[in-house]
């Protein structure tokens, strides 16, 4: 299970679980527990697809929140290589909300640039997009390393994620 802390009005604790069905499509799970009101603010499940010869990734769930209630989404991403390498890469990707009546509800775009600095440093990678949202216009930046993730936008929209540390243990029997 991977865990995070994440920080943009209040501290929230998300983790997300993904369990393979095989080698191309798994089931992820995900949560957050906002701790300004000590309740969940959602959960989610959604079955993703990975289609690896054509550097595309589709998904379909299901989504409650607080404040929309249940909802399904579709969302899906394609990768454009700008090398041989694939260490810079051109996506576009989006999603699609729908309420009980399958009304369309905050559709989402993006067309970005995402170059990925493998060992950067010693046991450290670091991604750096830089994109633009389509339906709400705005141009936004990602700086990602191992352990924590910086999102912005220009409407001066920010997070900051810290994702947990796996330590590896050995459990000792005294028999």
């Amino acid at each position: 299970m991977e865990t995070s802390l994440r920080y943009s009005k209040s501290l929230r604790i998300h983790a997300k679980e993904k369990l393979p069905f095989n080698s191309k499509t798994h089931l992820q799970l995900h949560g957050e527990l906002d701790t300004g009101t000590g309740s969940p603010s959602y959960f989610s499940a959604m079955i993703r697809h990975l289609f690896p010869e054509a550097l595309t990734g589709l998904g379909v769930g299901l989504h409650y929140d607080k404040r929309r209630k249940l909802r399904s989404h579709v969302r899906g991403k394609k990768e454009f290589p700008m090398g041989a390498n694939k260490l810079v890469t051109f996506n576009v990707k989006g999603r699609c909300d729908f309420d009980q009546d399958f009304n369309q509800k905050n559709p989402i775009g993006a067309a970005e640039f995402a170059w990925n600095i493998m060992n950067f440093k010693e046991d450290q990678d670091v991604r750096i997009k830089v994109g633009y949202e389509v339906f709400n216009k705005v141009p936004y930046m990602q700086i990602r390393e191992n352990n924590w993730t910086l999102n912005a936008n220009m409407k001066g929209k920010w997070n900051l994620s810290v994702y947990h540390v796996k330590i590896k243990t050995n459990v000792f029997k005294i028999i």
